[in-house]
């Protein structure tokens, strides 16, 4: 078992932002986290990297039960984050070498002298990942595009067990969605591949590779399964309140809006 939540709540300000959250994660698998602005997204992956604790419920993540097991640095070195909100941290001086080194610390920055191994890992991930152009300038220059794979490189450094990708294709134009989402489907197909939880609240960047999904709605499970069945035109439909469609093609989804049908005269 990747990842267990069971009946998990979070309490924030007098608000419950989750409720009752159950949610299991084996190996092998790989899951879409949807849903839409609000919805409680980024509060499950703050749970998830111990950021915050449940007000209520039983986490377990990589055999790490939270709550009677010392977290910290030890679970973020075996999770892998990719977020459009580490990016205003990283320091305005460093280049995409060293951010991506900072990743086999699991830290915002160097702090210790890394290893001529992690040297060349760094360098080997760049590679894969096509940033050699660019390993050599400073991060807050790149496009948002480089940053993403940038980010994906750094989150690779430690050989996480889990690879969170949130909302990794914001700000984005149709090719560099394209390009990014053919380099996460070929982290996924890898003999070694870590668990990929994606986040996302864009239906049509839903790979064939996330067998699972599970929808988000108002901090509740809405639903959760087997992709093809949870992104049906009559689950969605229930999900958005609104009557929408959904055409596979190429093995991922398209969500449009139904139209309504003229009346007769």
């Amino acid at each position: 078992m990747i990842l267990q939540l069971e009946d998990v709540s979070l309490k924030r300000d007098g608000n419950w932002i989750l409720q009752n959250i159950n949610w299991n994660i084996e190996q092998g698998e790989h899951w879409v986290l949807f849903g839409l602005n609000g919805s409680g997204k980024t509060s499950i992956l703050n749970l998830l990297n111990a950021y915050n604790f449940p007000t209520k419920g039983k986490i377990t993540v990589l055999g790490m039960e939270f709550g009677k097991t010392y977290l910290g640095e030890k679970l973020r070195k075996q999770i892998g984050f990719v977020s459009s909100s580490l990016q205003e941290k990283f320091h305005a001086g460093d280049n995409a070498f060293e951010v991506v080194l900072s990743g086999a610390f699991a830290s915002i920055g160097l702090y210790e002298t890394p290893t001529d191994e992690m040297r060349e890992k760094a360098g080997v991930l760049l590679e894969e990942l096509g940033c050699n152009d660019y390993a050599n300038r400073r991060y807050i220059t790149l496009s948002q595009g480089e940053k993403q794979r940038v980010q994906i490189a750094r989150a690779l450094m430690a050989e996480p067990a889990l690879l969170i990708l949130d909302e990794p294709t914001n700000g984005l134009d149709f090719v560099a969605r394209e390009k990014l989402l053919e380099t996460v489907e070929h982290i996924a197909e890898k003999t070694n591949a870590p668990t990929i939880i994606y986040v996302t609240h864009h239906v049509e960047e839903i790979l064939p590779i996330f067998n699972k999904t599970l929808l988000l709605k108002e901090g509740n499970v809405f639903s959760a399964g087997d992709t093809k069945d949870i992104l049906s035109g009559e689950q969605l439909t229930k999900f958005f309140d609104m009557p929408v469609s959904v055409l596979w093609e190429n093995n991922r989804p398209l969500l449009s809006k139904k139209q309504p049908v003229s009346g007769t005269m």
